[in-house]
């Protein structure tokens, strides 16, 4: 029994105390710890199937787990108002703006989601219409939910409380376990949801690649009975799974953000050139006060960038790299759009249903 006590008191304490019980040594690359995420895996290769098999049952799916998300959200601001303290908010801008954009940048993983829901036009019966609005729609509502949860964790506990702390929600409700547990489960439930949302645009922006020549055709197949793509969504998984299984959330968020930053300075510089080199094109949606709002989209995201950490940028360039590489090695000679032919598969103009 004194050997149990003793035992149990050491997982409890964990830290250095529980490494001298480990039963393994998990090796180090470049100073990083490499050990498998199985957790991580798992639910990667859940939502790959889930993907695979068809996009209203990822829809419900999703819808779910947005609605646990959202209820814990409603919860953390209804239960946390009533124990703020307003002196917690002075001074209100501590860090100054530098502070507030280098928030910015790492938070901006969060709305990754809603640039991914366009990839998704083609399974959406009425796209010209419903896409903008789902869009724009859950973008207010979502940037005032998460405006009213900052304004609460931080009016709960002084903002030094949260400095290096991965669960800062949680910890604003220290006192309460079963809170906490509501809100990891809540935060599981988010993370879950935008892995699901990234994982439903990437393979289809794949697909279309491929229909144009930028991929090679084989990652243009389309499943003769889920009417999925398939491929590129089992290869999107293979990629996700393996990355999230060694790497950590925080380098990998950040990554993440200044490649989507990025590509929404592509978009909104696009939205201008387009604008006056193909005037005439087809557009169910125009981008109000153009180009005043894509030159806006282009400063802020640039700025964003610049708000991340250097080792974010050196890993950015090294992914631009071998993306260069694959083009001029590869899609530049295939192109079909580059050499003048347009494939006629677009949003706007979604692929004939195949009989089976």
């Amino acid at each position: 029994m004194n050997d149990y006590a003793t035992a149990k008191t050491i997982v409890s304490q964990g830290g250095e105390s529980l490494s001298n019980y480990s039963s393994a040594t998990i090796p180090t690359i470049a100073g990083y710890p490499i050990a498998l995420n199985l957790p991580a895996l798992l639910i990667v290769a859940a939502v790959t199937a889930l993907l695979i098999y068809g996009i209203r049952e990822s829809a419900r799916t999703n819808n779910t787990i947005v609605i646990t998300k959202l209820a814990v959200v409603v919860f953390v601001i209804s239960f946390g108002a009533f124990m703020i303290h307003p002196t917690n908010w002075h001074p209100f801008v501590p860090t100054g703006i530098g502070g507030v954009m280098s928030g910015a940048a790492i938070v901006f993983f969060a709305f990754i989601g809603f640039d991914a829901v366009s990839t998704t036009a083609e399974e959406t019966k009425n796209p010209q219409r419903d896409m903008p609005i789902g869009i724009i729609a859950s973008l207010i509502i979502c940037t005032v939910l998460y405006v009213l949860m900052a304004a609460v964790i931080t009016g709960v506990r002084t903002y030094t409380t949260y400095f290096g702390d991965p669960a800062a929600v949680a910890t604003a409700f220290a006192g309460y376990p079963w809170a906490q547990a509501l809100i990891s489960a809540g935060a599981l439930a988010g993370i879950t949801s935008v892995l699901l949302v990234f994982q439903l645009g990437q393979p289809r922006i794949f697909m279309a690649m491929a229909r144009d020549g930028l991929l090679p055709q084989y990652f243009a197949k389309i499943h003769p009975k889920f009417r999925t793509p398939h491929i590129t969504t089992i290869w999107t998984g293979i990629f996700v799974g393996g990355i999230a299984a060694v790497v950590d959330i925080g380098s990998l968020a950040d990554l993440t953000n200044i490649g989507t930053l990025f590509a929404f300075i592509l978009v909104c510089l696009g939205v201008v050139i387009l604008r006056r080199t193909d005037a005439n094109r087809p557009r169910p949606f125009r981008v109000p006060m153009s180009p005043v709002f894509p030159i806006l989209g282009v400063i802020f995201c640039f700025l964003l960038m610049l708000s991340l950490p250097l080792e974010t940028w050196i890993r950015f360039f090294a992914w631009l790299v071998i993306g260069l590489a694959i083009y001029f090695l590869y899609g530049v000679t295939h192109s079909k759009l580059r050499g003048g032919v347009d494939t006629g598969i677009t949003e706007d103009q979604p692929p004939p249903l195949i009989k089976t």
